[in-house]
């Protein structure tokens, strides 16, 4: 299945995403994509936002921000990978039966789902600003991410082949 697939269907059936993901050879590479593939749509969600700033000061050039934002994401990496490993461990403890690679497939999965979602708060935060509606849409997409995660590692705990 394609990936524009993986994250319609992750909205209305995450487990099934998972178990199709859990089916694959496991593939270091392929988890790793998955998050690039994120760190790409986030970075992009970014520029509306960050183009709205360069006009109310423009003493800030764009791609100065740009290239900050683009490292700071990067920066994330080590995060999100130890993000992964804390759920695996949580998971653990309450006799989840699954592997690191299945909590990182988890993550990286949840994270490139709610990419919609941080398009559209990257529209409003640079068409709109901040305000009622920016922090909505945020805690929309923020709660759709812990939906989507948490049932992604609730079939990751069910055990893999890893």
């Amino acid at each position: 299945m394609s990936v524009t697939t993986d994250i319609v269907q992750a909205w209305r059936q995450p487990k099934a995403v998972m178990r199709r993901h859990l089916q694959r050879p496991k593939s270091e590479p392929f988890a790793f994509s998955l998050l690039v593939a994120f760190l790409l749509l986030a970075f992009v969600s970014l520029w509306p936002f960050l183009s709205r700033q360069t006009v109310l000061q423009p003493e800030v050039p764009m791609v100065q921000r740009l290239v900050a934002s683009g490292l700071a994401l990067l920066a994330l990496v080590p995060f999100f990978y130890l993000l992964a490993a804390v759920s695996h461990w949580i998971a653990k403890a309450m006799r989840g039966q699954g592997s690191y690679f299945s909590a990182r497939l988890a993550l990286f999965s949840s994270l490139l789902a709610v990419t919609p979602g941080m398009l559209l708060q990257g529209l409003v935060a640079g068409m709109i600003g901040p305000g009622l509606q920016a922090n909505l849409v945020a805690v929309v997409v923020g709660l759709g991410f812990l939906w989507i995660w948490i049932s992604m590692l609730r079939e990751a705990g069910r055990g893999d082949a890893g």
